[in-house]
């Protein structure tokens, strides 16, 4: 299917067409269950998810039952986590499409993914005067790693640049690849700010034919919609599990396996060897190269139950809910006098909305939305260079997940009225 048939499938549906009921989807979640004084309207799963019943179970199991290192002890209870913590990769690569789970390095984040590969890749195959090709959409996380090599590498950084409607002008791509200096493009998938859904897979086609390759930043996209890396075409791919139903403390690293084997190891020290001596080391197989030490274990036991549970729901049936939250968001924020809303229509982005109110300051926003049990994002939300293209010093974002329902979207418009009259002069 090509993105743009796609991206029809997965426009804006009605709630009946959904495959499940995000109400009792929101019971599984502790978070919502727990007492409050006013019920929580938890709008900000850009930033963070919250997590399900089976994500806590799978990790405190882990702890109560079998809680041993990995690929070292051979007793049992070692084996049993070594197996699970395996199983969690294999589980990772199946959801996005990876010839082989060793494809798939466990990191901390998204960030240090990208890390590894401005420190493994970047180092070893970058050369002076040669090029990266940037977004001006970046989350600082892919921003500044390249930062980082490009001073030490004196390499340029390029940038696609931002239109008025949010998206990237891609007209300018070709440009930018056409001297053969540009070595890789690294882009994100769907901004965290705008929520513009990228064309990963027409940007693929353009890099590679100028011989260069293609890293994504998915950290806003595989928790919530369907991402092949074999469709999409990429080479490098980052995701983290906290943003996908999953515990903190644990991402991933999507990697051609021949890239992979021709990179350095990112950290030293214990796993990542295979044989060790005074002067010198050989490094392990993929993708335990890249694991050195310790491994968030329990993390990534919750990260394969996330995996499973939203499999079960469905990842396009998530992502189309998403995508009807957010017009539903876009069409009651419209209602609100002095908010303008960034990025493009409701039917080309994902379940995120950013918008500033006027002269009131998003933190100040936030703070009359607390008092109405009301969680939002406020600030640059990472992406400082975005925000100041846009002419705006910062932004109030709201943005959804399986859980969120349209009557928190009710209750962010009634605190947004709420907010004026506070703030009226």
């Amino acid at each position: 299917m090509g993105e743009s048939a796609a991206a029809a499938k997965l426009s804006r549906p009605s709630r009946a067409s959904l495959a499940f009921d995000p109400g009792e989807v929101r019971q599984q979640f502790p978070i919502f269950r727990a007492p409050r004084p006013k019920p929580l309207a938890y709008l900000d799963s850009a930033a963070t998810s919250q997590k399900p019943d089976p994500v806590l179970e799978a990790m405190a199991r882990y702890y109560a039952e079998y809680n041993a290192n990995i690929h070292r002890g051979i007793y049992d209870i070692a084996e049993r986590a070594t197996a699970a913590y395996e199983d969690a990769r294999r589980r990772v690569a199946h959801l996005v499409g990876a010839s082989s789970p060793r494809e798939i390095v466990f990191t901390r984040n998204s960030t240090e993914a990208l890390n590894l590969v401005a420190h493994a890749w970047g180092r070893r195959f970058l050369e002076v005067g040669d090029a990266i090709v940037l977004t001006e959409m970046e989350h600082h996380s892919n921003l500044v790693p390249w930062q980082l090599l490009a001073q030490e590498k004196q390499v340029e950084l390029r940038f696609i640049p931002v239109t008025g409607s949010g998206e990237l002008a891609l007209e300018t791509l070709p440009e930018l690849l056409a001297d053969g200096r540009a070595k890789l493009v690294s882009v994100v998938h769907i901004s965290n700010v705008l929520g513009t859904v990228n064309p990963i897979a027409e940007i693929a086609r353009t890099v590679h034919a100028a011989g260069a390759l293609l890293a994504v930043d998915a950290s806003q996209s595989v928790p919530h919609c369907p991402v092949d890396v074999k469709q999409l075409d990429c080479d490098f791919m980052a995701f983290t599990s906290h943003k996908m139903l999953g515990p903190t403390g644990i991402g991933a690293l999507y990697g051609r396996r021949r890239l992979l084997e021709a990179m350095p190891p990112f950290l030293g020290g214990g796993e990542m060897i295979r044989e060790v001596k005074l002067t010198e080391s050989k490094w392990n197989d993929l993708p335990w190269k890249f694991e050195a030490g310790t491994m968030p274990i329990a993390e990534a036991i919750g990260l394969g139950a996330a995996v499973d549970y939203l499999e079960g729901l469905g990842m396009a049936e998530v992502f189309a809910h998403d995508r009807a939250l957010a017009g539903y968001a876009m069409e009651r924020l419209a209602e609100v006098p002095d908010l303008v809303m960034l990025g493009p229509p409701a039917d080309r982005r994902g379940g995120v909305v950013a918008f500033t109110l006027g002269e009131i300051h998003p933190h100040d926003v936030a703070t009359v939305l607390d008092d109405e049990g009301v969680c939002i994002r406020a600030g640059h939300h990472c992406a400082m260079p975005l925000h100041a293209k846009l002419g705006v010093p910062a932004s109030a974002r709201a943005s959804f997940h399986c859980y969120s329902l349209e009557e928190e979207v009710d209750t962010l418009v009634r605190g947004l009225h709420r907010a004026r009259k506070v703030f009226a002069r």
